[in-house]
């Protein structure tokens, strides 16, 4: 049987590293005590995992799956899943709709990180159809979905995974940690005997190194941009953030957003929302009163 993670001794903190949600996660434990840093690391795959399970689209026994698979149909849902589709909703409204849980059908027109054109208009029109968090008929605990559209929980799912697993590594609660799952981090315990994480904000002229240090006592870090997921046709860029009004990346966005909250739900909203203002970025940013670093 293979192993859920890896564990090893990394100076003053033990590492842990798996891979879940199409990304490689870590959790960082400031302890001399291996047994209570495998139970962690354990506590945090397993929740990783299982967010994994519940919310993928890619698998065909998820929550995810049997509504999109409704046809039309009423489908009631448990509570966190209620949860879920109450902060998309909120999200959507605050958004004017540019942020949209039903937006993930455009992934059959932009393929980003493969050999591609840009979609033809024709193309995004016709998939523009099927998207539009408004069509959908959601009085809680039950979502009707007409037959044809999908909902994609990807651009809150990962944050959610983080903001659950520091909330059952509070059995933990004097040990100082830190989970990362796909560069989308919090805090959980007190800050390490240093006195806070250095944590790397990754540059967008050299993907693998970092352009500033952020020093972190509490709190969460996410990051939203073009660096690793986008496309690039004659020498113009077209990142993986798609504004669900028109279906097209958000225009004049910034290369790279990243925000300090107190939460990673937080944090990633913010980013994401930021992306979605295209030149606008900075402003709403400081708008907001977030902590931010903003990239172009």
């Amino acid at each position: 049987m293979q192993p859920t993670f890896q564990l090893h001794r990394d100076g003053f903190f033990y590492r842990g590293a798996f891979t879940a949600m199409a990304n490689p996660c870590e959790v960082l434990c400031e302890t001399h005590d291996e047994h209570v840093a495998r139970a962690m690391c354990e506590t945090a795959a397993a929740e990783a995992r299982r967010v994994e399970r519940k919310f993928s689209r890619y698998r065909d026994d998820s929550v995810i799956h049997a509504i999109n698979m409704a046809r039309g149909e009423p489908i009631g849902v448990d509570e966190e899943t209620a949860n879920l589709l109450d902060y998309a909703t909120t999200l959507w409204r605050l958004t004017d709709g540019s942020f949209d849980i039903t937006s993930g059908v455009l992934r059959h027109a932009w393929r980003f990180g493969e050999p591609n054109r840009p979609p033809t208009e024709e193309h995004v029109a016709a998939l523009m159809q099927r998207v539009g968090w408004q069509r959908a008929d959601w009085r809680r605990p039950q979502l009707t979905l007409p037959a044809g559209m999908e909902i994609d929980f990807g651009g809150i799912g990962k944050e959610y995974a983080v903001d659950n697993t520091v909330m059952h590594l509070s059995r933990w609660p004097q040990v100082p940690a830190l989970v990362n799952f796909g560069g989308d981090l919090r805090t959980a315990g007190p800050p390490p005997s240093s006195g806070a994480w250095q944590v790397g904000i990754e540059s967008v002229a050299a993907q693998g190194r970092a352009s500033n240090v952020v020093q972190l006592t509490t709190g969460a870090l996410a990051t939203s941009g073009d660096t690793r997921r986008y496309i690039e046709i004659d020498g113009r860029r077209y990142g993986h953030i798609i504004d669900a009004r028109t279906g097209w990346p958000a225009s004049a966005a910034p290369r790279s957003v990243t925000v300090a909250a107190d939460t990673c739900s937080q944090a990633g909203t913010f980013s994401t929302l930021a992306m979605l203002q295209g030149s606008r970025a900075e402003e709403f940013l400081r708008a907001e009163g977030v902590r931010h670093w903003c990239f172009r």
